[in-house]
């Protein structure tokens, strides 16, 4: 879920990036922090990461208000069951059932903890099976309760925000490439698949060298949405390269690496635009 900047201090940044490798989609390390004078092109710098969101839900949820999508929940028919929340959870792929596991930890007796049996027998399937007819609308209703949004905002962070902006700063990568990444793993998530955000990464490092191998942060960027887009056209359900397309290639292309607003951008023919 999700392109860089080039910069004359990419000395600078190889020596405070950390070095320690992706996890898988469900554990990750904490993510470095980046000095003073790089925070602009930091993702974690809280309004990057606010553009971020919004740049998902433009794709995801055809709004901006990614806020909204708390309560948000679908069964998309893309094989994944349930689709759901800030950042697409899934029923059929472990997420969601992370997720609703960490809401019982953190609020026990909670109104989803009843269907957690259902959740871990539907897990890798599109089977709704204990879940209907009343989980969709159980969903919307935990989503009113605040222990339940920041639940998600933990998980989505856990699984796919810090690991992917990590990962992006270990690269050599600064804000539009921690973005890339995460919206890849986002859609594509962190397993062992060819499609997976890894492969789509390796594939990305066999044609072109990061900026912390002493490559070009642009050339890498391109040759890195290049593959994440032969990922997207090998899945009939994400063969629609429009986030790819007509907005982060858009903003490469622009030598916007560092995320700055204005940003125009298009998905699926939409215009989206964040000034401030």
């Amino acid at each position: 879920m999700k392109t860089r900047f080039v910069s004359s201090m990419a000395a600078s940044i190889l020596a405070i990036l950390s070095t320690v490798a992706i996890g898988c989609t469900a554990e990750s390390a904490a993510p470095q922090s980046v000095s003073g004078a790089l925070l602009a092109s930091d993702l974690e710098e809280p309004h990057k990461k606010d553009i971020a969101m919004q740049l998902v839900s433009s794709a995801e949820n055809s709004s901006l208000d990614w806020r909204a999508q708390y309560k948000y929940i679908e069964d998309i028919d893309d094989g994944r069951g349930y689709t759901a929340g800030i950042i697409g959870f899934c029923s059929g792929t472990g997420d969601m059932l992370q997720l609703v596991e960490h809401y019982q930890n953190v609020k026990p007796g909670n109104i989803l903890e009843q269907y957690l049996p259902a959740l871990r027998n539907v897990n890798g399937t599109p089977s709704h099976e204990g879940l209907d007819p009343n989980y969709p609308g159980d969903w919307e209703t935990a989503a009113q309760d605040p222990d339940f949004q920041r639940a998600q905002d933990y998980e989505r962070d856990r699984v796919y925000f810090n690991p992917s902006v990590s990962q992006a700063k270990q690269d050599g990568l600064g804000a539009l490439g921690q973005f890339a990444y995460y919206d890849a793993i986002v859609m594509h998530g962190n397993g062992g698949d060819p499609l997976s955000f890894g492969s789509i990464r390796r594939n990305a490092m066999n044609n072109r060298p990061t900026p912390a191998q002493g490559g070009d942060e642009v050339a890498y960027l391109h040759a890195f949405l290049d593959a994440r887009v032969e990922a997207m056209k090998a899945e009939p359900e994400h063969s629609n390269t429009s986030r790819v397309d007509t907005a982060q290639r858009r903003f490469l292309n622009e030598g916007n690496l560092d995320l700055h607003t204005p940003l125009v951008w298009h998905v699926y023919g939409q215009e989206f635009r964040i000034d401030d």
